[in-house]
C-alpha cells in the first residue's frame, strides 16, 4: 500500500478510545488489539566480556536419560568495550549474510541432496554451548569445546591439533592424542559415506577426510573421526562422528571453537543420537541482550515443554534438505487477518524447491516473501498510527523500513500474530516486533522483506521467550510461550 493510500485510508479514522481504533468505510468497521508495552531505548554505555567464556557458560542445564540439555549465551556475552548500538550493527552484518546465502539457495536449488552433506549456510554463531570433547587420560583434565549450534549446518566439528591453518581462539586448541575415546572414520564406513562430495580419504591410512564450505567463503577440513561428548552433569554420548579440523579459516567468531550441526542430515547431531535419545531438539533463546540465559535440549523429553506446545507439520524440501520447512499460512496485526498475506505467497513447491518458509535460529531477523511483508508492513503502520505516529521513511543500519523516534515509557501496540497450518497461532509479545536501536529511543519494525526470491525466514529475535520444538520423529514443529 502506498503512503498516498495509507493517508486516504487515515481519512476514515472516526472514533479513538483508550483500547482501540474503529475504522469506518471499510466492508465493515475494524477495531484493533493493542498491547501495552514499556519502550526503553539501546543502553548507551559498552558491556564488558566477563573473565573467561567459562564465566559466561557456567552450567545451568540438568541432563536426564530422556534429554541432554546445554546452556547457551548469546555471542555478545563476549564482546569487550562495545557499546549496545554497535553490538546492533554488527549482528544485522551477520545476518544480512546468512540470509542472503539462504534465500538464495532456496530460491535457486540445485538436484535433490538426499541428506548428503554439502554447504553450509554462514555461520552467525549467535548462541553458544560449552560441551566436553573426549575422554582425558588420568593426568589430563577434560577439554571444553566452546561450540556454535547451527541449524543450516550438518557436521559437527571443532579445530584440532596440528593446527596447519587455524584461526585464533582463546583457549587451547584440542588434540585428540590426549582422548582415550578418538578414533578414526574408515574410508568405506557410513559415516564417511555419509559426507558425500564432502568427504575424501587418505587410502594408505584408511582415514576419511571431511570438508565442509559455508556461503561467507568460510571453510573447515581435517580428519574425520569418533568421538565421546559429554553434557551436565556428566552424562556420555560416545560414538559421535565429528571433524577434527586442522585448515580452518573465514568468519568464525571469537570465541567459537567449532560448529555444532544441527540440521536434518544424517551426520547432525540429532541424527546421530536418534538410536538412544530420539530425533528431536528443543531451544528457548530468553533474550537477545548480553549476559541471558537460554538453553538448548536434545531428545524425546525436549517435546515436553511448560507450557505444552502448539505444534504445526513439519515440511521437507527435498533440494535444500538441511533447512526445516513449515506452512506459515498468515498474520494478524491488531487482531485482524491481514487480507494481502496470503497462502500463495509463502506456499513451498516441493517439485522445484521454491518458495516456502524456514524457521532458522541462526537468522535474526524475520524475513517474508515480499509481497506478505508489505501487506503486514502496511498493516501495522495504519494500526499503530494511534500511538506511535508516522513512522520515518527509513531507518539506522540501512536494514528497517519503518522506525518509530524519541518511544519511550508505556505505549500501545497492536497485537501481532503468526498463524500456522494446523490452527496453531503464535502471539508475539511487543519486545519480539519493535526493538530498540539506539539510545535516542527510535524503535523499529523487526521485519524485512526477501526480495522477489519468495523465500521466508523466521529468526530468533521474533521467537525469543518461546520453546521451539524440532519433533522431527514426529515431523512436527512446536511452539510453546514464556518457556525459558
Amino acid at each position: 500500500m502506498a503512503w498516498s493510500s495509507l493517508a486516504g485510508l487515515l481519512l476514515l479514522l472516526v472514533a479513538c478510545s483508550d483500547d482501540a481504533i474503529v475504522v469506518v468505510g471499510l466492508a465493515k468497521p475494524v477495531e484493533y488489539e493493542y498491547h501495552s508495552f514499556v519502550a526503553s531505548p539501546l543502553a548507551p554505555h559498552a558491556y564488558t566480556a566477563p573473565a573467561t567464556a567459562a564465566d559466561a557458560l557456567e552450567d545451568a542445564a540438568v541432563s536426564s536419560p530422556s534429554a541432554l540439555q546445554v546452556h547457551l549465551v548469546h555471542r555478545d556475552s563476549f564482546a569487550v568495550n562495545a557499546s549496545a548500538a554497535d553490538l546492533l550493527a554488527r549482528r544485522l552484518q551477520r545476518d544480512e549474510r546468512r540470509a542472503a546465502w539462504i534465500i538464495t539457495k532456496a530460491a535457486t536449488p540445485s538436484d535433490p541432496e538426499n541428506g548428503t552433506v554439502v554447504t553450509g549456510a554462514p555461520t552467525s554463531g549467535e548462541y553458544i554451548a560449552k560441551i566436553t570433547v573426549g575422554t582425558p587420560y588420568e593426568n589430563d583434565s577434560s577439554f571444553e569445546a566452546l561450540l556454535a549450534p547451527d541449524m543450516g549446518s550438518d557436521v559437527t566439528w571443532i579445530q584440532c591439533m596440528p593446527c596447519f591453518r587455524c584461526y585464533h581462539q582463546s583457549g587451547p586448541v584440542y588434540n585428540r592424542l590426549n582422548s582415550s575415546s578418538a578414533s578414526d572414520v574408515g574410508c568405506y564406513a557410513p559415516a564417511c559415506r555419509a559426507l558425500g562430495s564432502s568427504g575424501g580419504c587418505i587410502q594408505f591410512l584408511n582415514e576419511c577426510q571431511y570438508k565442509a564450505e559455508y556461503g561467507d567463503g568460510s571453510s573447515t577440513a581435517g580428519d574425520f573421526g569418533i568421538e565421546t561428548l559429554t553434557f551436565a552433569p556428566g552424562v556420555r554420548v560416545p560414538d559421535v562422528a565429528i571433524g577434527c579440523g586442522s585448515d580452518n579459516q573465514g568468519l568464525f567468531p571469537a570465541p567459537v571453537e567449532g560448529i555444532l550441526g544441527l540440521g536434518r542430515g544424517s551426520l547432525s547431531f540429532p541424527s546421530q543420537i536418534a538410536g538412544r535419545y530420539g530425533r528431536s531438539f528443543s531451544y528457548c533463546l530468553a533474550s537477545v541482550r548480553p549476559h541471558s540465559s537460554s538453553a538448548l535440549t536434545f531428545g524425546s523429553g525436549a517435546t515436553v515443554t511448560t507450557p505444552p506446545a502448539s505444534f504445526t507439520p513439519m515440511l521437507t524440501n527435498p533440494r535444500m534438505y538441511t533447512f526445516y520447512y513449515v506452512r506459515l499460512v498468515g498474520i494478524s496485526v491488531g487482531g485482524v487477518r491481514v487480507p494481502g498475506v496470503t497462502e500463495s505467497d509463502l506456499r513451498l513447491d516441493p517439485s522445484t524447491g521454491h518458495g516456502g518458509v524456514i524457521v532458522d535460529s541462526g537468522t535474526a531477523m524475520t524475513r517474508l516473501a515480499d509481497p506478505a511483508y508489505t501487506a503486514f508492513r502496511d498493516a501495522f503502520r495504519v494500526a499503530a498510527v494511534k500511538d506511535l505516529g508516522w513512522p520515518s521513511p527509513g531507518g539506522p543500519f540501512g536494514f528497517f523500513d519503518t522506525c518509530y523516534s524519541s518511544v519511550r515509557g508505556r505505549v500501545k501496540l497492536p497485537a501481532v500474530s503468526m498463524h500456522f497450518a494446523g490452527g496453531v497461532e503464535v502471539k508475539l509479545p511487543p519486545q519480539n516486533y519493535l526493538i530498540p536501536v539506539d539510545s535516542k529511543g527510535t524503535m523499529c519494525f523487526a521485519f524485512a522483506g526477501s526480495g522477489d526470491r519468495g523465500v521466508s525466514i523466521i529468526g530468533n529475535i521474533q521467537l525469543q521467550g518461546f520453546c521451539v520444538v524440532y519433533d522431527v520423529d514426529g515431523q512436527r514443529v512446536g511452539f510453546a510461550p514464556n518457556c525459558c
